[in-house]
């Protein structure tokens, strides 16, 4: 038996909006911007380590410098981030007496940590890099626990006052995917193997609690000759 003219009527007009439905989905797939995805394993090019050590806080010619390998997404880098490290930059490297070297140890276990050190990197080409270290060290937003953080990254280069056309095309380009694995790199053959680490004086200090303001007061007096400060 044939369909009544009623029914036919309803199942095109349903048939049509599926079908615009679909292109548009479709339309918005091929349309939107790609997520950012940054290589674990790019090969270094001579340009991702020439003149670069990492990234430096404080004067040239403080008696003691500290190399930091360091993961964005590690809780206990975070955690020494915002506890530790305040106290240690207005107290030993504002006045001098420190030099701080922050070197990218991103771990194939936290998803987004290379994406994190390459928004730094990107914040780095326009002399933002330690506003933006601190940003991504505080987790506002809650950014690891997101399914996609770029929303939160691309608040965090707002809020840092970048220009966001020079920072979404750094973003997308990639281009520190080889500095970072280098820098990954010098600390597996320093022998680091957690973060944070610390390599001071050619001695590695594995973990958050081992690196304090204490301590590095204590060393330095101790190269300085001096009786630790009471």
């Amino acid at each position: 038996m044939a369909a009544a003219p009623g029914g036919m009527k309803g199942f095109y007009t349903f048939l049509g909006a599926a079908l615009v439905l679909g292109v548009g989905v479709l339309g918005f797939l091929f349309m939107r911007k790609p997520s950012v995805s940054i290589p674990a394993n790019p090969v270094i090019q001579v340009g991702d380590t020439s003149g670069f050590r990492g990234y430096l806080l404080g004067s040239d010619s403080a008696p003691l410098e500290v190399t930091e390998y360091a993961d964005f997404q590690c809780p206990a880098c975070q955690q020494w981030a915002t506890v530790q490290f305040p106290t240690i930059e207005e107290r030993l490297i504002r006045t001098g007496r420190v030099r701080w070297r922050y070197r990218d140890f991103p771990l194939d276990m936290h998803p987004f940590a290379r994406i994190a050190a390459h928004v730094a990197a990107c914040a780095s080409e326009q002399g933002k890099y330690w506003d933006m270290n601190q940003k991504i060290y505080s987790w506002e937003g809650d950014w690891p626990e997101k399914s996609n953080p770029i929303g939160v990254f691309n608040d965090y280069a707002n809020n840092v006052g970048l220009d966001r056309t020079k920072y979404d095309a750094c973003m997308n380009s990639g281009r520190y995917a080889g500095r970072m694995r280098a820098s990954y790199l010098e600390g597996v053959a320093a022998g680091v193997g957690s973060t944070p680490t610390f390599l001071i004086n050619g001695r590695l200090y594995p973990g958050g609690n081992a690196v304090h303001y204490d301590m590095l007061k204590a060393l330095l007096d101790s190269l300085a000759g001096q009786k630790p400060a009471q």
